[in-house]
């Protein structure tokens, strides 16, 4: 005769009905605030490019018009045909890929230094690159203009580039140094016991597993050097050295504005930023947030 032994079921609590409202709501809440400030984001940027699609009479319609009755391409077209912009595009895709190129270079190598190394001062070294990060540009434009006219430097690319590389390593080497110390040490010390120095542990075994900071310190390099406009019209004021702010800002004459030009040559600027957002957006996020918590 054998005792069967009395079954044993799990009992599982759902949670009450009540909390379960109260999740919901907070959730659609959450949802809507979130449409609210995308809708408030993009509003302007709609705006812009359909504007650029106006002609000069419905560009100042009033009432406004939220879609253009007749789309047209002119404002493109005297963008670039009659206003140089093509000229200044291009100067801030070479400064701000090269000057982006360099302070990655830089803050790469000083971000693990002061991560890794066992410097003496390293918390006021921090303060420092905080405090020049935080520096207000309009206090240098002067000085640096005085640099510049020196080194004979001023209607230059590379005078443009060194200040916008002088001035974002700072905020770049926060960004790594704080990543850079959420990789483990063990992946360092495997690399050294199999004979790799420091310079190739950093390259072949820290930046790769650093990539989302990296992408995030670019990002943020790139996009100061693209939409800067005080140094970029203090250094260079010859046409052919023109960034695009600087173009932008100058288009029209003393009795005209052309809105629609500039509308279009705007829509244009953003084109790259945003791109490079929704391109990169996984890592920009990955990379605040380790630095956030890590750092």
């Amino acid at each position: 005769m054998t005792a069967t032994a009395p079954a044993t079921t799990a009992r599982t609590t759902a949670p009450a009905p009540s909390r379960l409202r109260r999740l919901a709501g907070a959730f659609t809440w959450t949802r809507l605030a979130a449409l609210l400030i995308a809708l408030f984001v993009a509003a302007p940027l709609y705006w812009m490019a359909v504007s650029s699609l106006k002609g000069l009479d419905e560009v100042g319609a009033n009432p406004p018009t939220l879609w253009p009755d007749r789309i047209t391409f002119d404002n493109y077209r005297e963008a670039f045909a009659e206003n140089n912009f093509g000229t200044y595009l291009l100067n801030s895709v070479l400064v701000s890929i090269v000057a982006t190129i360099l302070v990655l270079g830089l803050s790469s190598f000083a971000g693990y230094a002061l991560a890794r190394l066992p410097l003496r001062g390293k918390a006021p070294i921090m303060v420092a690159l905080l405090m020049i990060s935080l520096f207000p540009t309009i206090a240098l434009a002067a000085p640096l203009f005085l640099l510049m006219r020196e080194l004979g430097w001023l209607n230059s690319y590379q005078g443009l580039i060194l200040v916008y590389t002088a001035l974002n390593v700072p905020f770049a080497i926060w960004i790594l140094r704080n990543f850079f110390l959420g990789i483990p040490k063990e992946m360092e010390e495997v690399a050294w016991v199999d004979g790799a120095s420091p310079v190739r542990t950093v390259l072949f075994v820290i930046l790769p597993q650093a990539r989302p900071g990296m992408f995030t310190a670019a990002i943020f390099t790139f996009t100061a050097c693209w939409t800067e406009f005080l140094i970029a019209l203090t250094l260079n004021t010859a046409d052919r050295y023109r960034t695009m702010p600087v173009g932008v800002a100058l288009f029209g004459s003393q009795f005209t504005i052309p809105y629609g030009t500039i509308f279009a040559a705007a829509t244009v600027s953003v084109l790259p930023i945003a791109l490079l957002v929704l391109i990169f957006r996984r890592a920009v996020v990955s990379g605040l947030t380790a630095g956030a918590v890590k750092g």
